[in-house]
This record gives structure tokens, C-alpha cells and sequence, in this order.
């Protein structure tokens, strides 16, 4: 599969500015598109938010919580932060990251064409 095509599809997303596929376990970027802005470096943030992800699910098994992760969301000051673990079984342990202008997206249909694009994502 062509990931970087289905990640560019996040990119029409308004407000969009970088997007990647990445391994939780070890915080590797499997794909991306975009830059991040002001020479931020975007597998530092992938790689940074994988551990977001460990803690969350290292949370849910503590209480024993049985009810599975849909998205996580960061709100900066300028920036949204998605964070969508990816549900189909072939992609176990990946998920999908999405940085986006806070002032210019929609939240809303973001988190919309982010489903939509993480259920066509399979390894």
C-alpha cells in the first residue's frame, strides 16, 4: 500500500500541516507528509507522541478498561494534535498522526476524514 498517498489524502484537510503513520512500540515513522512548521522535525513529534500512546494504553490496562482508544487530542495554543490508533488487526500498534493549524481547521471534520483514511490504512 501506498501509505504516503493515503496520508496525503489528510492533507486536504483544512488547516493540515503534516501527517504520519507510525510505529507506537518503537516511535519510527512509517510514512509522512507535510512539514512541520518553523523547522520543527516531525518524526521527533511522531516519536514523541508514541509515547502519549504507550502511556494511555499502559493507563487502560491498569484499570482494566476494556473500551479501546478512538483518538487522542492535543490542543496547543496554535496547533491540534490527532492521534489515531489504527483498528484494523494488520495494523496493531500503529497509528495515525495529524498536526493541524488550530485558527484554520475545522476539528470536527478533521477527526471525520481521519477515520474515513485510517480504515483504508492496512499493512
Amino acid at each position: 500500500m501506498d501509505f504516503e498517498a493515503k496520508l496525503a489524502e489528510l492533507m486536504t484537510i483544512n488547516g493540515a500541516i503534516a501527517a504520519a503513520l507510525v510505529d507506537s512500540a518503537s516511535g519510527m515513522t512509517i510514512a509522512t507528509v507535510g512539514e512541520m512548521r518553523d523547522g520543527g522535525d516531525l518524526d521527533l513529534a511522531a516519536a514523541g507522541s508514541s509515547e502519549v500512546m504507550r502511556a494511555q494504553m499502559n493507563v487502560q490496562e491498569l484499570l482494566k478498561l476494556n473500551d479501546p482508544v478512538e483518538d487522542m487530542l492535543i490542543t496547543l495554543g496554535e496547533h491540534y494534535q490527532l492521534i489515531r490508533p489504527l483498528t484494523d488487526d494488520s495494523g496493531a500498534g500503529l497509528f495515525a498522526y495529524l498536526l493541524l493549524d488550530r485558527k484554520q481547521a475545522n476539528l470536527a471534520l478533521a477527526r471525520i476524514k481521519l477515520r474515513s483514511v485510517e480504515a483504508e490504512l492496512a499493512i
